[in-house]
């Protein structure tokens, strides 16, 4: 890369948990330069972040700054317009997950990254994570079809349910972080999806009546492989198995092994996996096992600022060296796809098929 070429100018948008963790990225990063920051309302910054100027309105900071980047950290019904808007005024995009609320949304902002000759990055944070990577790869050289058992359940409270209630004024737990672990489904696949189905309760009288805070979604892919997916968030949340990472196939089985003590409320649990296990199904003319299981120990794995660095990084790298994103793209529009027929077919009851 080279590093001799000015910096990057790049305008923040949304100052919440990602949004500042992104800012401090390009902060630190010396390939760019932030020409501004917003965030609707005046929020208390890390010291790093202090000095910069501060706008309510992303239309006018966009027209006002004229970025050569500009990073959209804001809820998610803002991400395809504010997207586009971004594309069409020559900018390129980082985009944190959900893309959109809608498919055809997702769509359109796709489609208006290769009109315009933009690079479109999308926040899947664990795409830039070392044992996530060891995990696509183990599971893939077992060979498929594949089971799928994955969740991230939150046992919320205080500012975490605050901002997840927040969360829940456009977008249920399981599309919001349900896209990052069907995304992993289908790397590791690479199989169409051809059904969806899913389920849901309001467990809070704290939200939306047509809102849930827990869901379960299960989808069919065209080789077979099925997979499951739970997210729930609040403070009636169990702590009881609230992280399972889990692929099985006729050969054998990857597993993230989660330490006895994390809990689901720190947010560098939600990123770390302590100890990949891998086991082997073979056995022998006794039938026992051929091999004990391996365990993979993740040592000096990144805490969730360094991945935010890294994804960053890559934001840079693509720019820098016109990367091609099509697949990128392409995989972020169907994990969604996956996880809005599985809120559609909450919300009707019937599967939905893709």
């Amino acid at each position: 890369m080279n590093s001799s070429a000015p910096p990057i100018r790049v305008l923040s948008a949304g100052l919440g948990n990602m949004g500042r963790s992104h800012a401090l990225a390009y902060h630190q990063n010396p390939g760019f330069e932030i020409a501004g920051l917003v965030n609707r309302s005046k929020v208390a910054l890390p010291e790093a972040l202090a000095g910069y100027e501060t706008l309510p309105s992303f239309p006018e900071a966009l027209a006002e700054l004229e970025p050569e980047l500009c990073s959209i950290n804001t809820y998610s019904d803002t991400h395809a317009d504010y997207a586009v808007m971004a594309m069409e005024a020559g900018a390129h995009v980082f985009v944190e997950k959900p893309l959109a609320t809608t498919v055809a949304d997702a769509e359109r902002v796709v489609a208006c990254a290769r009109a315009n000759g933009r690079k479109l990055v999308v926040g899947y944070i664990l795409r830039h994570h070392p044992s996530w990577m060891r995990l696509i790869a183990e599971a893939r050289k077992l060979g498929g079809p594949y089971v799928f058992r994955m969740n991230l359940n939150q046992q919320s409270s205080g500012p975490t349910w605050a901002t997840h209630k927040s969360l829940m004024q456009t977008t249920p737990p399981i599309v919001d972080c349900g896209v990052h672990y069907v995304d992993v489904m289908c790397q590791i696949t690479d199989a169409n999806p051809v059904e969806v189905r899913g389920m849901g309760l309001r467990l809070s009288n704290e939200i939306a009546a047509d809102m849930y805070n827990y869901g379960h979604l299960q989808v069919i892919f065209e080789d077979g492989s099925v997979g499951w997916y739970e997210a729930g968030w609040g403070p009636m949340i169990s702590e009881t198995a609230f992280f399972v990472k889990d692929v099985m196939s006729p050969n054998g089985s990857v597993s993230i092994v989660m330490d006895q003590n994390a809990k689901s409320d720190d947010i560098d649990v939600h990123t770390k996996t302590s100890v990949i296990r891998v086991h082997s199904a073979a056995t022998g003319p006794d039938g026992r096992f051929l091999k004990s299981d391996e365990d993979l120990v993740m040592e000096g794995e990144p805490g969730h600022q360094e991945l935010c660095d890294r994804e960053q990084a890559f934001v840079l790298k693509a720019i820098r060296e016109d990367i091609d994103l099509g697949r990128h793209m392409d995989d972020a529009v169907q994990s969604l796809k996956i996880c809005l027929a599985a809120d559609d077919s909450v919300r009707t009851g019937k599967p939905v098929k893709l």
